[in-house]
């Protein structure tokens, strides 16, 4: 019995002691983090209210904070479990507690020998043998006495401990959720602040839009790819303009990237896919109806860019495919019935099934008096009474030459949102850099994939820029950053457009008095894009004034306004080239 209690003992104190409780000084290095913390975002505050980047480090340094708090607070449940199973424990032991002291003190009666007594003893080897073990009893019942003593007081301790750090954990949630709930306030007044900054920015006025607008309508932006020769662009790298260093900006397709990317079906086509291949790329959420009433009549009118004019010209839906315009028809078979279901699918929505009439230009869709070649009128049989269906009712098909490399929704270009169109990158494989857009790009064969747009006749017609004319461009986006009152005097410089224009020195001027250094001269340009969604996020302008990075928006929209002649940057992707 003895021994098996002892053992009971031994399993119990070995087996709870080591409970892992949260250690004090564990507790102290989160409260010093969190506090460390809590001067970083009052700095952080203080120093600036628009620094974003500043605020998401904090966010992930507290976020840090929040899984060690949590970590910390589930082992406290089951560091709560372990003592409550020790309590159950405890009162086994205290069971035992009084045995032993009952044994205790049974021994104690059952040994009235004293040593004196022993040595006179008749027989000397049993009287020593009973007096030992006796007092071994004896011995034994006061070390289990002081040991399970020993346990109820560690025991009592690390509860007392135990609600002093739950006490001490459920404050430092307390203090993480106020920060948290601080830290969002700081990053909504954060971007609200730098939403209305930029506002500021490179607030245009009325003028200098249509100024833009004026420019970019000089390039002759190709919506179809049945535009012909017509081209606003060129790839001016191998051309030497006659000075160095120079800088071109190449942007990536033209115009909307809405819809059917053509060159991109071109190119699809070729790689084998079918036409429901092609239109499922381009398109989302839509049935392909294959026997749609072909009795529908479509009305013409108005005018279209080669001359004819149209009043409220009558034909049949699948004859009036037969005189739409808007792809060579010696490209693969399987491109032109895609473009022949987005052409029938496009005009039946835009007349509401006949109802009203379509314009026969690329504002709606390129129509001519003659028909077509036979193999366009081969690819309209084929897929007669094929229409794109959507809640019912055709899909306007939107359509456009050239997406870059990319396709976008209707309301990621500033229309009305649509279930149909979708964002991709329309690539046939992954990318890591624009040489892989150029060499995977579904439309890479497009002559408008990626060119410079626009140009001088003085410098062998090409839209290269010199080092001081970047430099002048990052001065007037610095101005216009620095006093958004400053941009009614910053169109380009090389036209009278705007009353008061202020030419390169002025603007270095302005900007000097404004505390400001500006650049004379541009070494360098660097682009970072987002591979996934296929825009330019930023650039950094870097010369003899340091380096300065800008949003990829603002650039484009005074580079736009500022640039000499024509020259533009069309499209949300666009890098830099320097020879």
């Amino acid at each position: 019995m003895t021994k098996r209690i002892a053992l009971l003992f031994l399993f119990v104190v070995v087996f709870l002691s080591p409970l892992f409780f949260v250690r004090a000084d564990t507790l102290d290095d989160i409260a010093k983090e969190l506090n460390e913390y809590k001067q970083l975002l009052d700095s952080s505050s203080k120093a600036t209210q628009n620094n974003e980047a500043a605020l998401s480090g904090l966010t992930q340094k507290l976020n840090g904070i929040k899984v060690r708090v949590s970590y910390l607070d589930t082992e406290i449940v089951k560091k709560e479990k372990e003592v409550k199973d020790g309590e159950v424990a405890l009162s086994y032991q205290k069971t035992l507690l009084d045995q032993r002291v009952i044994s205790y003190y049974k021994n104690i009666g059952k040994s009235p020998l004293t040593l004196l007594d022993v040595l006179v003893a008749e027989n000397l080897s049993d009287s020593l043998h009973n007096f030992f073990y006796h007092k071994s009893l004896i011995d034994e019942d006061k070390k289990s006495i002081l040991k399970i003593a020993s346990y109820i007081k560690e025991l009592d301790d690390k509860k007392k401990s135990l609600e002093s750090e739950k006490s001490r954990l459920d404050g430092l949630k307390k203090e993480v959720d106020t920060q948290s709930q601080f830290l969002a306030g700081e990053i909504s007044k954060s971007k609200k602040y730098e939403s209305e900054l930029q506002s500021k920015i490179v607030a245009l006025s009325a003028r200098q839009q249509e100024i833009i607008a004026q420019k970019q309508a000089s390039l002759n932006l190709p919506k179809s790819a049945g535009s012909g020769g017509s081209r606003g662009c060129s790839d001016d790298r191998p051309i030497d303009p006659g000075f160095s260093p120079r800088f071109a900006f190449f942007t990536f397709g033209a115009p909307h990237r809405v819809g059917m990317n053509q060159y991109g079906a071109k190119g699809r086509a070729e790689a084998g896919q079918n036409t429901e291949d092609i239109l499922k790329a381009y398109y989302a959420n839509f049935e392909l109806k294959k026997d749609y009433d072909t009795g529908i009549h479509i009305k013409v009118d108005g005018s279209n860019e080669y001359g004819q004019s149209f009043s409220n010209q009558d034909w049949e839906i699948e004859n009036y495919v037969k005189h739409v315009y808007e792809m060579p028809t010696d490209w693969p078979m399987e491109a032109l019935k895609a473009q022949a279901v987005a052409a029938r699918s496009y005009a039946l929505a835009v007349t509401n099934n006949g109802g009203s009439s379509i314009c026969p230009s690329q504002t709606c869709q390129v129509v001519k008096q003659e028909e077509n070649s036979d193999r366009w009128k081969q690819a309209v049989d084929a897929t007669r009474g094929w229409v794109m269906i959507t809640e019912g009712h055709p899909l306007k098909a939107w359509f456009a030459s050239t997406h870059g490399g990319y396709e976008f929704s209707s309301g990621d270009v500033g229309w009305s949102s649509t279930s149909w169109t979708k964002n991709m990158r329309d690539t046939s494989s992954d990318i890591n850099s624009f040489q892989d857009l150029m060499d995977k790009a579904y439309d890479k064969s497009s002559p408008w994939f990626y060119c410079d747009w626009g140009s001088r006749s003085q410098y062998s017609n090409t839209a290269w820029l010199k080092s001081e004319e970047v430099a002048d461009i990052a001065n007037t986006l610095m101005l216009a950053k620095a006093d958004s009152g400053t941009t009614s005097h910053l169109c380009q410089t090389d036209q009278s457009k705007c009353a008061d224009t202020w030419d390169a020195n002025k603007v270095k001027d302005e900007l000097r008095n404004r505390g400001k250094s500006p650049f004379n001269s541009v070494s360098g340009v660097s682009i970072d894009w987002d591979k996934g969604a296929g825009r330019t996020n930023n650039i950094t302008i870097s010369g003899d004034a340091g380096s300065q990075s800008f949003s990829a928006k603002d650039w484009k929209d005074v580079f736009n306004l500022r640039a000499p002649a024509n020259i533009q940057i069309v499209g949300p992707l666009f890098n830099v080239e320097k020879r």
